[in-house]
């Protein structure tokens, strides 16, 4: 829940304080910028035509569920497996929300070096990423140990 309400006040920051497309430059190497994504990660499927919206919140309850179902099977002592299915639920949840309520996920972080820029992304994107760096890394971990 942390991560869908630290990523819904972000959200709701950005729709009331920046007009789409404004920017505000914070760092020599990062910016704050109002933008949306009609696609998945990395603008995949951006300019498919707006079919891709309901793809996405199929895969997004899919998921989710999914998720929820693997971590009741969790013990108590798989505190970072459970961790990181918790970011990556938050995040999908965060992103989910969006693509019902306006179509589109709302993107803000915009980290850049000169002339080069990561795709921009948000909270959710962030859990989504950490969580799922986090899985692999106990995935990994187990399979070493056993």
């Amino acid at each position: 829940m942390i991560i869908v309400i630290l990523d819904r006040l972000s959200k709701s920051w950005i729709i009331e304080h920046l007009s789409l497309g404004q920017s505000i430059k914070v760092f020599p190497f990062f910016n704050i910028i109002y933008t949306y994504n009609r696609g998945a990660a990395f603008s995949f499927l951006n300019e498919a035509g707006g079919w891709q919206a309901w793809l996405f919140v199929i895969i997004a309850i899919g998921v989710s569920i999914f998720i929820i179902f693997w971590l009741f099977r969790l013990t108590k002592k798989q505190t970072l497996g459970k961790l990181s299915l918790a970011l990556i639920l938050g995040g999908t949840i965060g992103n989910l929300y969006d693509r019902i309520m306006y179509k589109h996920v709302i993107d803000f972080l915009d980290f850049y070096i000169s002339s080069w820029h990561y795709p921009v992304f948000n909270v959710a994107d962030s859990a989504i990423c950490i969580g799922a760096i986090i899985l692999i890394i106990e995935l990994i971990w187990k399979r070493k140990t056993l």
